[in-house]
Formats: C-alpha cells, structure tokens, sequence
C-alpha cells in the first residue's frame, strides 16, 4: 500500500492554490512531492571502502602493537605469522570492515547524514528535470509549464521551468517561493508549504506570462506523490 506523504487536506490545499495561481497566468503549475529523490548507493560504497581502506592502513602501519594484540588474544599459544598470513589477516580485517559498515549504511537516516549537501542538492535537482522532462517539458503550447519538485528526506526542493519561462525568468527569482516552502517543510508542513511556494510562483508567472484570451488547463493541477 502507498504511504502517503501529506493529507487529503493539503492534496485539496496545494491544488486549489495551482488553480487560483493559474487563473492570473497563462503558465502551467504541476507540483510533485517525493519521499526521496536518490537511494544514494554509491555513497555508501564510497565510506564503506574508505573505513575498510583506513582500518587496513593503521594495522600496517602499526603491525608491531597489532601482532601483539593477536598474542594477547591468544594467549602466546599462537604461532608467529607470516608475512602471507598477515597480509591475509589485514585483507581479512578490511574485509570485514567494509560489511560492517555498508550494513550500518542500509539505515537510512545515517547514509543521508553523511551524503555531501552538494551531492544531495545535486541528486535532487536531477531528479527534478528527469520528472520536468516527462511530465511538463513541452506539454504546453507555449512552453510555460513549470515544476515544483519537493524531496522530503533530502530536505530540499527545485522549481524547473520550461523554455519559454526560464528565457525570461532567472532561477533566483524563485528563492522566495523556495523559502517559503522549505520554512514550513522544516516546520512539519509540507503541504501549506507547497501551496505557498505557487502563491509565490502565481506572481512572478502572472507578471511575466498574463492570462490570454486563451487559457486550457494543459497540466494536472493535483499534487502528484511519488
């Protein structure tokens, strides 16, 4: 069964805010909200190798105190090793390592906190152009459709907007709606938080791309969970 990220209350919020913005304007809202935009799997891999080859490291480094844990641990009935045989136990050692510490990285919360902020920005933003292009990019006659993409777990959020919006408006135009949205999204309200996000973006849309003598609802005013 699909979890749902926000209330029926904020689905009916978040598009009537699409609806009273696209009144004034002849762009196209869609609204997308994610509970993750990357599973970030290469990060993971990433520390796992590097706890693995830092563990490998300090062994070789200090063999002496490490060759003098192992007799402790076994008492000083354990035969000398060899060089192959300690080369296998220190393989050994960062083998183990490396499990451990990708096991650790399957819970979630910990693999984000230890993702770089720019790779999460980066993954959100691309995961926002990726639905951009199959949900809004020239779905418009006048290519005025625009995305507002929020990814919960990564708390971060992107507008992309189609040619004929960014041609005329810069992407820092949106940092007021991007505020407004990440405030109340960090307040535990994503819902009100995207529907004041397009209040924002009905504005800047209205004064650069009025409403026409002509104006069909080209895209889906509902919010869309993925």
């Amino acid at each position: 069964m699909k979890v749902s990220h926000v209330s029926a209350a904020d689905h009916d919020l978040v598009t009537a805010a699409v609806a009273a913005a696209e009144a004034r304007t002849s762009g196209e809202i869609v609204t997308v909200i994610a509970a993750q935009s990357n599973d970030y799997d290469d990060v993971a891999l990433v520390w796992a190798s590097v706890i693995a080859f830092l563990a490998m490291s300090v062994i070789a480094l200090f063999p002496d105190f490490y060759q003098g844990l192992y007799d402790r641990l076994t008492g000083g009935w354990g035969h000398g090793l060899t060089a192959n045989q300690w080369l296998g136990v220190v393989i050994a050692v960062g083998v183990l390592k490396w499990i451990a510490m990708w096991l650790i990285l399957l819970w979630r919360p910990l693999r984000l906190w230890l993702t770089p902020r720019a790779i999460l920005a980066g993954r959100v933003r691309a995961r926002a152009i990726d639905l951009f292009k199959v949900g809004a990019e020239a779905k418009t006659l006048g290519r005025t459709g625009v995305l507002l993409y929020l990814s919960l777990r990564e708390h971060r959020a992107d507008i992309v907007a189609d040619e004929a919006i960014a041609s005329k408006v810069p992407a820092e135009v949106w940092g007021d709606a991007m505020a407004a949205l990440i405030e109340r999204v960090r307040a535990g309200r994503p819902g009100e938080g995207m529907a004041e996000a397009v209040a924002h973006m009905g504005v800047i849309l209205a004064e650069h791309f009025p409403r026409g003598s002509e104006n069909p609802n080209e895209l889906p005013d509902r919010l869309i969970e993925l």
